[in-house]
């Protein structure tokens, strides 16, 4: 018994060493490492380019007259899951009318880890959005028993291209969904259009919408890894909408969603709520989960960043203090893109500053991916069928076949080529207001630190871990990604 005892001592004491050993090796270190700066600038032809390889050298006390950029690797909060845009109708339209060259081009700059930025999450809509040619359904008007349900018109334009993003990015993307509006004849004021509530009596019907949905997609091959409840349920919009109030949607996901998703198989199906802007997510947490039975079901809250409708300023610490209140749940940015296309303004760099400074933020603040809308549209903004025209990343211009990157591209370039899935953000801090900041590391042991410059002049900073730093020159109104 005692030879037995101590055999287990030993067995237990020689684990401990080993994973004490495994953990001192995975500590960050600089030692030896060079740090390769990309960067991307304003008034400089420079566009996610190599500008420089530098060495790390001692550091010490920063003076207050210089600027700085601190990081400690050994302090970690959230895993990455990934940064990706939407294959929208409206994407898919445009992007069959280009070109095999065109089409093979397009993939790679989204999808293609070393010949793109590497997207590796996509959303897509359940039924119709603005960005459709028309409104449509996958059902006949008035079949409550859904009968009828066919996707059938996805096939023609938006699995296509679903299926050959899922190629290109190396065969996964991780794919979630959200529906813009019930059925007309599920609703309160009888329109797709308008906003109009989800009837009760149509609850479950709706409910079983979403696993059909489900369920016929990845019987094609594109696995779901989750859904939203609604699309911005607080918005009555001019295109399809739908209204919840946090109680409706605390009690759909409770009582018919969940239940549902879990009744047919899905339930590792997550479910994302809110997926609105971040001025109301506060209230609807609270809401949603303060209810054991709806939270249980609640992987985390989705949002958009339109909340400066009103006139006022991002409201990033919003994401902050629903990160702060309840931690064990996830965040992920869902929907954001720059409204009221203007084709003069392809190349206007606070459109990619915006996403710069949103990123950075959302992550800082505890997100777990971010998604862009629209990966693709025309010289117009769209095809969009209630004429809400905005800016992509990428547009093609159907008269000429040509592809046209806006800043936007390369600023959500310079987070999603380097961060790759699974690295763990890490803490990180400026100096001084002009710059802005976050570092994730690679499960490779590679971190990237991502450095923003919002000022008229090219500054220099100190990019400090421990007691090393190398000193790094930045120009005006430009983002960099230092991969050390």
């Amino acid at each position: 018994m005692r030879k037995n005892t101590l055999k287990i001592l030993c067995l237990l004491f020689s684990l401990t060493a080993l994973a004490q050993q495994q953990k001192t090796k995975k500590e960050f270190t600089t030692k030896g490492k060079k740090v390769t700066v990309y960067t991307t600038a304003e008034d400089l032809n420079l566009r996610l380019s190599t500008t420089d390889n530098l060495t790390f050298s001692e550091s010490k006390q920063p003076l207050e007259t210089e600027t700085s950029v601190f990081v400690e690797p050994s302090k970690k909060f959230q895993t990455f899951m990934g940064i990706g845009g939407a294959i929208t109708d409206a994407s898919a339209e445009i992007f069959a009318k280009l070109s095999k060259e065109k089409q093979t081009e397009f993939l790679n700059a989204y999808y293609d880890k070393q010949k793109g930025i590497g997207y590796s999450l996509l959303r897509t809509t359940i039924q119709s959005s603005d960005f459709s040619s028309g409104s449509y359904s996958y059902i006949e008007e008035g079949d409550k028993d859904l009968k009828t349900f066919s996707i059938d018109h996805d096939r023609q334009f938006r699995i296509p291209l679903i299926k050959q993003a899922i190629k290109t990015a190396g065969g996964k993307l991780t794919t979630y969904v959200a529906p813009w509006s019930p059925n007309a004849f599920m609703k309160s004021n009888k329109n797709v259009l308008k906003g109009g509530k989800l009837l009760p009596e149509y609850y479950q019907t709706w409910a079983d919408f979403y696993a059909k949905f489900i369920k016929a997609y990845e019987k094609e091959g594109i696995p779901i890894w989750g859904t939203s409840t609604q699309n911005e349920p607080m918005a009555v919009q001019t295109w399809e909408s739908c209204i919840y109030s946090a109680e409706d949607e605390r009690d759909f996901i409770k009582n018919f969603l969940g239940p549902t998703l879990k009744r047919e198989k899905l339930g590792n199906v997550k479910i994302i709520a809110w997926d609105h802007n971040r001025d109301l997510m506060n209230y609807r947490a609270n809401v949603i989960y303060s209810d054991p039975e709806a939270s249980k079901y609640v992987w985390g809250m989705g949002f958009h960043w339109y909340e400066n409708w009103s006139g006022g300023a991002s409201m990033f610490d919003n994401v902050a203090k629903v990160n702060e209140a309840y931690p064990n749940k996830k965040l992920l940015f869902t929907e954001g893109c720059v409204e009221k296309f203007d084709a003069k303004k392809y190349q206007f760099w606070a459109n990619g500053e915006r996403y710069g400074i949103s990123m950075i933020n959302d992550f800082n603040n505890g997100t777990a991916g971010w998604t862009d809308w629209n990966i693709l549209l025309d010289q117009n903004g769209g095809p969009n069928h209630v004429g809400n025209f905005c800016f992509a990343p990428i547009h093609a211009d159907t008269t000429t076949g040509n592809l046209i990157y806006t800043p936007s591209y390369y600023y959500i370039g310079h987070f999603s080529k380097f961060i790759r899935l699974n690295a763990v953000r890490v803490n990180t801090a400026v100096s001084r207001s002009a710059l802005l900041s976050t570092s994730f590391l690679n499960a490779d042991g590679t971190m990237a630190t991502i450095v923003m410059n919002q000022s008229e002049k090219e500054l220099i900073y100190n990019l400090i871990i421990g007691a090393e730093k190398t000193v790094v020159r930045i120009p005006a109104h430009a983002i960099q990604t230092l991969v050390y």
